[in-house]
């Protein structure tokens, strides 16, 4: 394979773009927290074969006990002088062992006067707690907001806050406020936390213990294989004899890298690092090049077989089987790598008639041959495509990803192998002890890597459980999407003039929301709240779930603070903010495709959703709309060059019209699209004629 610099793993940048970095712990702290890692991964695992039998909510109280103290070790407090930077100080110890003891006690068998008892003494108390109880939960209220203060920053936390405050306060509003309730005590408010299934113990975090913890894993088994390298490199080989083969191998790998990170911004890096030298040798200024990185590795967490963290909520909320999602996120998927790869185009036309390309691409060496790189490699798709497969058959998405995670470690094997021949001296033999000795302990590791790059969701997860309690204890979520939809009847009473309105307001929340706290916490508050106001106006709980999805994704490459875009500004070099702004021109589909699923019932076809017949056309004239929208944007249309701003104009209104998912807005949208390629050729011939002097 070629030589390449170090791929950005999950370890470095985790699986959620929001968290810290976390501690480079060595000696003692870095064994002791790398074993209990690896044993709640084996524990992860083995929940899905042999559940444990007291239920789900009980290995949840278990997962969490383990999880959260591993958080204080291996994150920073950055409380001046009581942190450490390379390894826990005394105040992490001993917030770990206080974490341990506050998530165990629920199932701890001991009696202390009313409290204590066990699990079902601890359930029994349910609506009435015993002031132990209250202390306890108390405690991991303060423990869980700390730690995803450690990894993801104060934004997180102080939202939890708000809505504990309105629990506890909401009572002295006035009444005549829709928003306004009785307001809750502190004995409720702990109660709806701890010990009930809406609260740390709730659907996030179930998410994050059965699902993400083991496509994390799954993820980190790949890049222990190498299958990071081999994707970015086959990308390199496969697209340097083509014009547009610097854009369309920074695209391919981002998408092809990002099945495996997970992360946008570390996929943006990743991709970055390798294909940044290339871009700039075609002609890509710093900007352009860092908002295609950004964008192309957004994507990557939007689409198929893994998709981002709050796909598997989705399922989850709406009890349906993830494969059922990966469905809905198909066409949507392929609307957005179709707008980055006709922007991809248009650049490279618009580069080389500029003539900013100082060196033709096609006459660089191929280091490796991509059907060889195929053939030496190409198993690492095929743990990829056995998930894919198995959850055709109908197996959980949990299962699924453990019988992949155990394919991807087994063909890893051989290639091991080979590298250690590759290593040893000519007519000597490597030990076979030794090489699979090693192989088990890195195995081992990887493992234990991926169960620490999930901490900071766990952590996140567990304190949007906050939220969830508020807001089903208090009817906030009801309120809200009541108040929404009336802010969205102001303009007119006519039905799908409020779902539009209401839909832009909800995208416009939902990406600001997305500034501010990670993507997975952003789903949960968009569905609370958002959702019931989409459902509400009638528009189906998929296409709906599926809006509130793309958006909280989105906001990685929404300014001002795309991190997807910072990462790849950071790797070519470039200013942030116009960096932000070319990502923004490549995602442009990505914000504008989820206003077609619940602007009409039409748009669920877009989801794969009804007659084949009627989910072909929508979707054909989606990709019209996004194309049009490309050539608005890139100021090119293909077989005639560059084009004016009339031609950019007409382009602009016959994508938007097109992506309404009408008949009537269809046509008229054709329509636009043929006057702007009049437009565009009239231009055209006008300059031809004025380069040439002719009347």
């Amino acid at each position: 394979m070629s030589s390449a610099p170090p791929v950005v793993t999950t370890a470095d940048l985790g699986v959620d773009d929001e968290e810290r970095p976390a501690r480079a712990l060595t000696g003692f702290p870095a064994r002791l927290v790398g074993v209990v890692a690896l044993a709640l991964a084996l524990l992860s695992v083995w929940q899905v074969f042999r559940p444990l039998s007291q239920g789900s909510q009980y290995y949840l109280v278990i997962f969490l006990a383990v999880a959260l103290p591993l958080v204080y070790l291996s994150y920073r407090s950055w409380w001046g002088p009581l942190d450490r930077a390379d390894r826990p100080a005394v105040l992490d110890w001993v917030l770990a062992a206080l974490t341990l003891v506050v998530c165990l006690y629920p199932v701890l068998p001991l009696t202390i006067g009313a409290a204590g008892g066990g699990y079902d003494a601890f359930l029994d108390r349910q609506g009435l707690l015993a002031p132990l109880d209250v202390v306890m939960g108390g405690l991991l209220l303060v423990l869980v907001l700390e730690a995803c203060r450690r990894t993801t920053g104060v934004i997180l936390p102080i939202v939890c806050l708000v809505f504990l405050a309105y629990g506890y306060y909401g009572g002295l509003l006035p009444q005549h406020w829709a928003i306004a309730h009785a307001g809750l005590d502190v004995d409720q408010i702990v109660d709806a936390l701890y010990n009930s299934g809406s609260g740390f113990y709730g659907t996030p975090l179930d998410v994050a213990a059965s699902y993400i913890v083991l496509f994390t894993l799954y993820g980190a088994v790949l890049e222990f294989s190498g299958a990071a390298r081999f994707f970015v490199d086959l990308s390199v080989s496969l697209f340097r004899r083509s014009r547009s083969a610097a854009g369309r191998t920074a695209v391919a790998s981002g998408f092809l890298l990002g099945t495996v990170s997970g992360s946008g911004t570390a996929t943006a890096v990743s991709t970055g690092a390798v294909t940044w030298p290339i871009l700039r040798r075609a002609g890509y200024r710093p900007e352009q090049a860092g908002g295609m990185l950004a964008a192309a590795g957004v994507g990557a967490i939007l689409s198929p077989p893994t998709l981002g963290v709050a796909a598997f909520i989705v399922a989850e909320y709406l009890d349906v089987s993830y494969v059922t999602v990966l469905g809905w996120a198909l066409i949507p998927t392929l609307l957005y790598y179709l707008g980055i790869l006709l922007a991809v185009e248009i650049d490279a036309r618009r580069i080389h008639a500029e003539g900013r390309a100082p060196a033709d691409l096609a006459d660089a060496p191929l280091p490796t041959p991509w059907w060889k790189l195929l053939g030496r490699f190409g198993y690492h798709f095929s743990s990829l495509i056995v998930i894919v497969v198995l959850l055709l058959t109908g197996m959980s998405a949990t299962r699924a990803v453990v019988y992949a995670t155990v394919l991807a470690l087994l063909l890893a094997i051989p290639d091991r192998l080979s590298r250690a021949r590759e290593r040893t001296e000519p007519g000597a033999r490597p030990g076979s002890a030794r090489v699979a000795g090693r192989f088990a302990l890195d195995a081992l590791r990887a493992l234990s890597v991926g169960m620490r790059a999930a901490l900071p969701v766990v952590a996140v997860c567990a304190a949007a459980g906050v939220i969830t309690a508020m807001t089903t204890k208090t009817g906030l979520g009801a309120q809200l999407a009541a108040l929404l939809v009336r802010a969205g009847s102001v303009l007119s009473d006519n039905p799908a003039v409020v779902l539009a309105t209401t839909a832009v307001l909800a995208a416009i929340a939902l990406s600001l929301l997305g500034l501010a706290v990670p993507v997975t916490a952003s789903f949960v508050i968009g569905w609370v709240i958002i959702g019931p106001a989409l459902l509400e106006l009638g528009v189906a709980a998929p296409a709906a779930a599926m809006f509130v999805f793309y958006f909280s994704v989105l906001s990685e490459v929404t300014p001002p603070t795309a991190l997807a875009a910072v990462g790849a500004a950071a790797v070519t070099g470039a200013k942030a903010m116009p960096t932000m702004w070319q990502a923004l021109r490549y995602a442009l589909p990505a914000f504008l495709v989820p206003l077609m699923f619940v602007l009409t019932d039409s748009g669920q076809h877009l989801l794969g959703r009804g007659p084949v017949l009627d989910v072909l056309w929508v979707s054909a004239a989606a990709c019209l709309g996004v194309a049009a929208l490309a050539v608005a944007t890139g100021g090119w249309l293909f077989g005639v060059g560059a084009v004016g701003t009339a031609a950019r104009v007409l382009a602009a209104a016959a994508g938007l019209t097109l992506l309404y998912p009408a008949p009537l807005a269809t046509a008229i949208g054709l329509g636009l699209l043929v006057g702007a390629v009049l437009a565009g050729v009239i231009d055209r011939a006008r300059g031809r004629r004025t380069a040439t002097g002719t009347p």
